[in-house]
């Protein structure tokens, strides 16, 4: 029984029901939205698992989402993964496989209340044998209390909840929901899938292209493929442009004679790549992430891919600088003192000349990091300082270090025994420095790597002279 014919019923028998506003509907298993007035992308969606292409990890034989499935598993779950891999499809496909009833959510526009009113509706249908299962797509844009409100209902059987994200749903959903799902981790569709989704439009002729009779060279639908970023909507969305296109120029030959597809067309259906890319989430930061990595592992070229990737995509180059300059000071920094400079450089060209000029700055610094000497000795040591200002005790500064511009002062000790440097043949006195509880530490070892190693030979040389005479050796 259909979730309207439910209703009918329900007020027969004097329930007060509300029907469901615009935010969210029952979506019936075969949409009645005429062929041509829906996208390609939504013509071609997927009915069944056989017609599911990508997520093989998933839904492959004896995997476990589709395990879950065929066992009709009710535990909810959450699909996390990019955009046009196939989320919110899986979840009409167990909707159609259990019967159930399907009511899609927006997280951007519903509230508690439309929650909840769904949530009492569910219970009532749950009480006539009926299973409901509700997808909220991008469910990360729901806050706490929204989050909170299907909690009960999940505990209870009433719904199944399948919630769909873009971002890691570690930090995006409450630990008390998370808990109750299972996450499933989708991947971007391969270029060799992609070819097969589009290859799969050309040829039907009920859902697809077919009735146009269009050709595609596989050369070309790799170029639709590549342009996509593994987001199959998009692939068809650039698909149905190039076909319109196509028809558009060979309005004066025969319907029933094939039009071919050209690379020139599919670049002029694409205009601009869309990079999946998104500054405000965890693609953000990922790429990032990358582009440090890179210049730590003095790899120029993958540096080079990554910055090229946040720039095209629209990221902040002033963002960009500043992590740029982090990398200068927690990879390289004493290794070659002079890369700081240039960052700072880079930066500063950024700011004065704008973009796109300003992108050949922040290459050639990413590019001079990557190929600079190693060191995170510096990093190292102010990490091992942190620690010990946050776990020792905060000793008073000894008295030798301390000024004494006062009669006062100077009679309570302040600067007695201080060492000036400069009056030292050598210019190193042999005075402690640090606190006596932490004499004798070390926090800075540098390295071997460029200028550190004269540090480190210097260092050393500051170490002996700081010694008494008697126990030097000689330097030869």
């Amino acid at each position: 029984m259909r979730l309207q014919e439910r209703y009918t019923l329900l007020r027969t028998e004097n329930w007060e029901l509300r029907t469901f506003v615009s935010l969210f509907q029952a979506i019936p298993p075969e949409d009645s939205t005429p062929q041509g007035a829906r996208p390609l992308a939504d013509r071609m969606r997927p009915r069944t698992l056989d017609e599911f292409v990508g997520q093989e990890h998933l839904v492959g034989p004896g995997k476990p989402l589709r395990v879950q499935i065929e066992r009709d598993d009710p535990t909810s779950m959450i699909f996390w993964g990019p955009p046009g891999t196939g989320k919110t499809t899986l979840a009409k496909i167990i909707a159609r496989i259990t019967k159930a009833d399907f009511i899609e959510f927006s997280a951007v526009l519903a509230g508690i209340k439309e929650i909840k009113q769904v949530m009492s509706d569910a219970d009532r249908a749950r009480q006539y044998g009926t299973r409901t299962i509700v997808f909220v797509d991008e469910i990360h844009r729901f806050n706490k209390a929204q989050q909170d409100a299907f909690l009960p209902h999940v505990e209870k059987g009433s719904i199944r909840l399948i919630g769909a994200t873009t971002e890691n749903p570690s930090f995006e959903i409450n630990g008390a929901l998370l808990s109750r799902c299972r996450v499933y981790v989708l991947k971007p569709l391969t270029e060799d899938e992609i070819v097969v989704l589009l290859q799969r439009a050309l040829s039907d002729s009920e859902r697809g292209l077919g009735q146009l009779h269009l050709e595609a060279s596989e050369e070309a639908l790799r170029k639709i493929a590549a342009y996509s970023s593994g987001d199959a909507r998009s692939a068809y969305n650039v698909l149905e442009v190039a076909a319109s296109l196509s028809v558009e120029t060979r309005l004066a030959a025969s319907p029933s004679e094939a039009t071919t597809i050209t690379e020139q067309t599919i670049q002029e259906a694409v205009q601009k790549r869309v990079l999946l890319y998104d500054k405000g989430g965890e693609e953000h930061y990922n790429i990032i992430s990358a582009l440090h990595k890179s210049v730590r592992n003095s790899d120029p070229d993958a540096a080079l891919y990554w910055l090229a990737r946040m720039l095209e995509a629209g990221e902040d180059p002033l963002y960009i600088a500043r992590r740029v300059v982090r990398m200068a000071v927690e990879d390289i920094g004493l290794a070659e003192p002079s890369a700081l400079a240039l960052c700072m450089a880079a930066r500063d060209a950024v700011d004065f000349i704008g973009m796109p000029e300003g992108n050949l700055a922040l290459a050639q610094a990413v590019v001079y990091l990557s190929v600079a000497p190693k060191s995170n000795a510096l990093y190292t040591a102010y990490g091992a300082v942190q620690q010990d200002v946050e776990q020792t005790a905060a000793e008073p500064v000894p008295l030798h270090l301390r000024n004494a511009p006062t009669g006062l002062m100077k009679g309570l000790g302040y600067g007695k025994d201080y060492q000036y440097a400069h009056d030292s043949e050598n210019k190193v006195a042999d005075m402690q420095c640090l606190p006596d509880s932490l004499r004798d530490r070390v926090y800075y070892h540098p390295t071997n790597e460029g200028i550190e190693k004269r540090i480190r030979e210097r260092l050393e040389e500051i170490k002996r002279l700081k010694q008494p005479a008697s126990k030097r050796m000689p330097n030869h």
